[in-house]
């Protein structure tokens, strides 16, 4: 069983930067490749960026790669998402997740099993 908690979201103007953190509970936080997704009004979550266990490969959707940047702490339990060069079209609910028996499908929303409340992200023009 893993529990997340995501913090670090609010209300920033374009060309910000704003670090999410994403803390879990549980055993099998080490062993878990952990992703970050987000979700606009009226649209379907979407991959945002993905690391493996070891925090040996990252991954990120084309449309941040560049600007944000994912990692992990396994000593602290945390997984971070810094957000540099902020966009408007970034505004979301962004969600931290959890795929506890690793698989090959890191951008996919059905591999991860373990999903955070989220939090809000606002981008101004």
């Amino acid at each position: 069983q893993v529990q997340l908690v995501e913090s670090g979201g609010g209300l920033v103007q374009a060309g910000g930067s704003l670090r999410l953190s994403c803390a879990a509970s549980g055993r099998t936080f080490s062993s878990s490749n952990m992703g970050w997704f987000r979700q606009a009004p009226g649209k379907e979550r979407e991959f945002v960026a993905s690391i493996k266990w070891s925090g040996g490969s990252t991954y990120y959707a084309a449309s941040v790669k560049g600007r944000f940047t994912i990692s992990r702490d396994n000593a602290k339990n945390t997984v971070y998402l810094q957000m540099n060069s902020l966009k408007p079209e970034d505004t979301a609910v962004y969600y931290c997740a959890a795929d506890s028996r690793p698989g090959p499908y890191m951008d996919s929303v059905y591999e991860y099993d373990y999903w955070g409340q989220g939090t809000q992200v606002t981008v101004s023009s």
